[in-house]
Order: structure tokens, then C-alpha cells, then sequence
């Protein structure tokens, strides 16, 4: 746990799920950039006054520093929902006193203040803006918060689009803020998202058929070559039983598990609402309604019941936000282990030099190596 410190007080933060042994932090330079300016201007005619919206805010940290203005959090990730609960409990912040809603809801219907800690993806934030542009008005307080790494040409160029004139701060400590001004008057469009795709031939069953992905979906525009290295690989899935696609991003592994067997069960599983809803629409497109699916928003396997699954397939990502870490695979693969019936199976895609094989061999006591390339291996374990 590590303590944050603002104009508005001390704040007791960590991300989720919370280890004692990580070592980063659950704000950045950006989140204390932008609460420092908010601290210097409140007490200004642009004071936080009104509809209070926070975008794209990490692990809470912006919405329990000003939890006083009873904000809005919009966000994608699962994980930052449970952080922020924990965070607004742990500092003594009443339940219901930050709205909590995902990318997928619909946004106040008035904003008086946007505050946007810019996304990972560009097309997250140009999805968000489009929703949420027709709700500033001109009075609005538009203010956004990145790293210089994250801030780009093309970012100040889809807040000039959507919202109006834009410009940026000067650095501090590798962060800048971007203030705009809403210009009522601009043209507002439908957002471009969802869109959709044709999968490639050579991906076995599910060759052909056309995907969609909503904004910040990985790969959003194309197969990624991890996962169909898989699909060229996987198992036979007739007669499986309990099949999860775990991190399954627009649901393509999940798709081609339905089509192979219609009287299995399959779960998809992301932290990532825009990617859950991308893969429900994706099965329902070409698998229709008689699948039994479920979709799940969670932290890897956690939302499973142990001992219920035959097989889990998963392409899993080894980067939080911008940081490198193996952590997220691990907590897949040991709560893939527990989910597990004895005898099931989890397949995973990776990198090669990734070294996950060293992993499953600690936890599964085996590990068999099913394919590779200069680049991925498709590794099996088996719960015995």
C-alpha cells in the first residue's frame, strides 16, 4: 500500500488485486499532475461544480481524491472497478457516493466537468469522446492527464475533432495535461464502433467469419498472430463439456470451441467490458442464440467455481497498461489449476521467450510443448 498526497489530503491507494510484493503504484505523475492543477483552479470560476466525470481513471485514485464532488467514474477494466471500491473503502468513502459505469453505459446525460486520463488505445478514446461529447456544453471543464509517452499528435487531434480548440501543458516529470475548450457547435457523428472483420482461411472452423470488436479490443482490425497460431493448434473440442476462453478478447478461441460441439458450455473471460461485449456479439453472430455461453467480467478464473471446467484455452497478456509483467498469467494459470476438473486441460499461446512452460511445469507438475515457431509455442498442462 502506498499513500498518495494532494492538496485534498492523504489517500491510502493500491491496485487490484492487491500483493504486498508489487512494487508499483496505483497512481502516476499524471493522476498527481492533474489533481494538483484541479487543487490550484477549484477555487476559480471553473470550480468543480456540477456533473463530475472522470474517464479512464486507473485504479481509482483520481475518484477517491475527489470524492467530495461525488463523481463518475467511466472505465473499461474490471480491475479498476475493484480497485476503486477497495480504494473509496479503505479511505472511509461512503458506498454510492462514486457512480461506477463502464465504457458500455450510457454517460450522464449533462457533463459539467471531464476529466480524461487518456487510454491505452486511441480508438478507446475516440469511442468515448464521440459518446461523450454531445453531453459537454460550452461551460464545460475539459481537462485530460497522460504521460508525454501516451500524448500524441493524434490524440490532440481527436480532442480538436469531437470536442473543440485543444492544447497541452508543459511537462512535469514526463506528464502533461491537455486542456480544451468544448465547442457546441462542432458536427457530432455516431461513434465508428463497433467494427467488424473477416477472419482469415487456415484458422480451422472459424475461417471466414466475420468478428466484431468494439473500441479497445486487442487487435481490433485483424487476427492476432498468437491467436492464430492457436486456432491452428487446438485441441479436438468435440464432447469437452465446460470450455473457457479465458482473456477472450473479441471470442474468437470461444467461437471456434461453440462451433466445434453446440452442446458445450462455454465461458468468456476478460477484465475488459468492451472486449466482453465484443465477443457476445461475435458468437451471436455466427453461432446464433442455442449456444450456451456465458460472459464474464473478471480477474482471470476468479468468478469460476473450482473443479467445473474441462478445458481453458487462453492467449494471455503479459503487460499491465504500459508496465511488463508475467503476473497477470499467473494469477490465469493458477486459477485455471483450481478451476479445473482432474483430467482437464489448459492450453496456452505465448511467446517463446516468455518461459511460461517453467511456470506450468512448478504448478501442473508437467508440461508438454504441442507446437511452436520461431516465435509462439501452444504449451499443454493437464490437472492430475
Amino acid at each position: 500500500m502506498n499513500r498518495l498526497s494532494t492538496s485534498r489530503g492523504e489517500f491510502d491507494l493500491t491496485r487490484f488485486p492487491e500483493d504486498p510484493r508489487d512494487p508499483l503504484r496505483a497512481w502516476d505523475a499524471a493522476d498527481e499532475y492533474l489533481l494538483r492543477h484541479l487543487g490550484e483552479t477549484e477555487g476559480g470560476p471553473a470550480g468543480l461544480t456540477g456533473t463530475v466525470v472522470v474517464l479512464g481513471d486507473r485504479w481509482g485514485a483520481l475518484v477517491t481524491a475527489l470524492a467530495d464532488h461525488r463523481p463518475v467514474q467511466i472505465t473499461d477494466s474490471h480491475l479498476t472497478q475493484e480497485a476503486t471500491r477497495a480504494n473509496l473503502a479503505r479511505n472511509g468513502v461512503a458506498p454510492g457516493t462514486v457512480r461506477l459505469r463502464t465504457t458500455m453505459d450510457e454517460p450522464p446525460e449533462r457533463i459539467d466537468v471531464l476529466l480524461i486520463r487518456v487510454p491505452k488505445t486511441l480508438s478507446l478514446l475516440e469511442d468515448q469522446l464521440h459518446r461523450l461529447a454531445p453531453r459537454v456544453h460550452a461551460g464545460t471543464l475539459v481537462v485530460g492527464a497522460g504521460m508525454v509517452t501516451e500524448i500524441h499528435t493524434s490524440t490532440l487531434r481527436l480532442f480538436e475533432r469531437l470536442l473543440g480548440p485543444t492544447r497541452t501543458s508543459l511537462a512535469v516529470k514526463k506528464a502533461r495535461l491537455i486542456f480544451c475548450a468544448p465547442d457546441p457547435s462542432l458536427p457530432r457523428s455516431a461513434t465508428p464502433w463497433p467494427r467488424s472483420h473477416t477472419l482469415p482461411t487456415g484458422v480451422g472452423a472459424v475461417s471466414g467469419l466475420t468478428v466484431t470488436n468494439h473500441a479497445g479490443t486487442f487487435c481490433a482490425d485483424r487476427l492476432d498472430i498468437g491467436t492464430r497460431f492457436l486456432l491452428r493448434n487446438l485441441p479436438p473440442l468435440h464432447g469437452r463439456g465446460h470450455v473457457v476462453d479465458l482473456g477472450c478478447g473479441n471470442g474468437v478461441i470461444g467461437l471456434a470451441a461453440a462451433l466445434a460441439d453446440p452442446e458445450a458450455e462455454v465461458t468468456f473471460i476478460d477484465e475488459s467490458y468492451n472486449a466482453l461485449a465484443s465477443a457476445e456479439a461475435t458468437l451471436r453472430a455466427n453461432a446464433g442464440t442455442d449456444v450456451t455461453a456465458t460472459f464474464l467480467a473478471a480477474d482471470g478464473m476468479s468468478g469460476v467455481p473450482a473443479g467445473t471446467v474441462d478445458l481453458v484455452l487462453t492467449n494471455p497478456p503479459f503487460h499491465t497498461h504500459r508496465a511488463r509483467t508475467d503476473a497477470t498469467a499467473w494469477r490465469m494459470f493458477n486459477g485455471s489449476r483450481a478451476a479445473l476438473r482432474r483430467g482437464g486441460e489448459l492450453w496456452v499461446v505465448a511467446n517463446r521467450h516468455l518461459g511460461y512452460h517453467v511456470k506450468l511445469r512448478r504448478l501442473f507438475g508437467d508440461c508438454e510443448v504441442v507446437a511452436s515457431d520461431p516465435r509462439f509455442v501452444v504449451l499443454r498442462a493437464v490437472k492430475r
